[in-house]
């Protein structure tokens, strides 16, 4: 059996060599910035055309003050592997609850974000108890990174749609032992947890997406005259997304070559490709996003992105597969619950086309796409109420 073939799941723990970091904290310090040149300023300075100079001078300067052993060695605090499925290195994180009727859960983010994303939710995941909620909620976390995104690179192979990563994941659950298992995701993520339960109906209890799986850019007007007002309004923010923010896809979706060669050679356009999409995706849009999800987690992520060189094959990954764009998916039957945040855009009746929606929970006034870094303990306490009446009895 040669390695690629191998079912093995082998410990991982992250180990950044000192002269990465070193080459990290020496680019930052040459950065040459666009505002220090004469003739390469724009007008005005505001996020309308990029993050704005003195946004990135000041985050610039605190990565090269960022702890990133110190972040490092947090992170290897928590259980880490690495398996290879269809010929692709998988990363993942797999914490087992101490409760004997745990129930398996599977977590994956999207883009531009990371496994990092969920660390400060395992815990209360996997220890209800210990965080003032209930044994009887408590769950098995395996939250592996995409392929092409931090450790689970290089890129082996083309065709990374999402069917093809969620039978991957069933496979990894398999892997691990789980017969029957819940999945949870956001942006990429939702739309992987959702096919999930279209790959493996009998095995995924539910699916629980925060955002939404599906949206809708265009309405007759016939069909636009029966949306609620919240529903009025999330049209108009998909419209504006569509005339101002789209940028980032076509260039993504057409050219991931080309943005891993800007990205990988350097950190600050790595840097301020991600600060872009978590200000504009974070609540209140306002707010500086550093402040908002934390600043070291902001940098840590963007750190790993950095030091994994995965800025192409992310962007492969994540937007240039052919998926069936526009096509709606068959409904699976799996129990499915929602969560839209603040910022969301997601409308029931556009996801239930394609999910059977049994919980849908609209939150107006807080949390943006980053819902387990924004609002952690509304995002567990909507996957707790979803999962435990569809939870096995023991």
């Amino acid at each position: 059996m040669t390695r690629s073939d191998s079912t093995d799941v082998l410990p991982f723990r992250i180990s950044i060599p000192l002269d990465d970091l070193t080459d990290l904290r020496s680019r930052l310090r040459s950065t040459r910035f666009a505002a220090d040149l004469p003739d390469e300023r724009l007008p005005g300075g505001s996020w309308s055309t990029g993050v704005p100079a003195s946004t990135l001078r000041r985050l610039v300067s605190e990565w090269q003050r960022f702890d990133w052993p110190a972040f490092e060695t947090r992170v290897n605090e928590v259980p880490q592997f690495t398996t290879s499925i269809d010929g692709q290195v998988i990363h993942f994180v797999h914490v087992r609850s101490a409760e004997p009727n745990a129930v398996p859960l599977l977590l994956t983010h999207g883009w531009p974000g990371s496994f990092l994303e969920f660390l400060d939710i395992i815990g209360p995941l996997t220890d209800p108890v210990a965080h003032g909620g209930d044994a009887a909620d408590a769950f098995d976390v395996v939250v592996p990174s995409l392929p092409g995104f931090g450790f689970s690179t290089p890129l082996s192979s083309a065709g990374w749609t999402t069917r093809r990563i969620a039978e991957t994941w069933v496979e990894l659950m398999t892997r691990l032992g789980y017969e029957r298992f819940a999945t949870q995701g956001g942006d990429i993520g939702a739309l992987i947890a959702s096919e999930i339960g279209r790959v493996a109906p009998d095995r995924t209890l539910g699916v629980h997406i925060n955002g939404a799986s599906a949206f809708v850019s265009r309405l007759d007007d016939e069909a636009a005259s029966t949306l609620t007002e919240l529903e009025r309004d999330r049209m108009r923010r998909v419209a504006e997304f569509m005339r101002h923010e789209f940028g980032y896809i076509a260039l993504q979706s057409t050219r991931p070559g080309l943005v891993g060669t800007l990205l990988t050679d350097s950190p600050v356009a790595q840097l301020a490709w991600i600060v872009d999409k978590f200000q504009a995706w974070t609540h209140p849009t306002d707010a500086p996003a550093d402040e908002v999800v934390g600043l070291d987690i902001l940098l840590a992520n963007a750190s790993l992105y950095w030091f994994t060189a995965s800025s192409g094959s992310s962007a492969y990954v994540g937007y240039a597969q052919n998926s069936g764009w526009g096509e709606v998916p068959a409904i699976s039957g799996v129990p499915t619950g929602v969560i839209c945040f603040a910022h969301d855009i997601g409308i029931r009746r556009f996801v239930e086309a394609s999910n059977s929606v049994v919980r849908w929970t609209d939150i107006t006034d807080r949390g943006g796409h980053f819902a387990a870094l924004e609002e952690p303990a509304m995002l567990v306490d909507d996957i707790r109420e979803f999962l435990r009446p569809l939870r096995p009895r023991a």
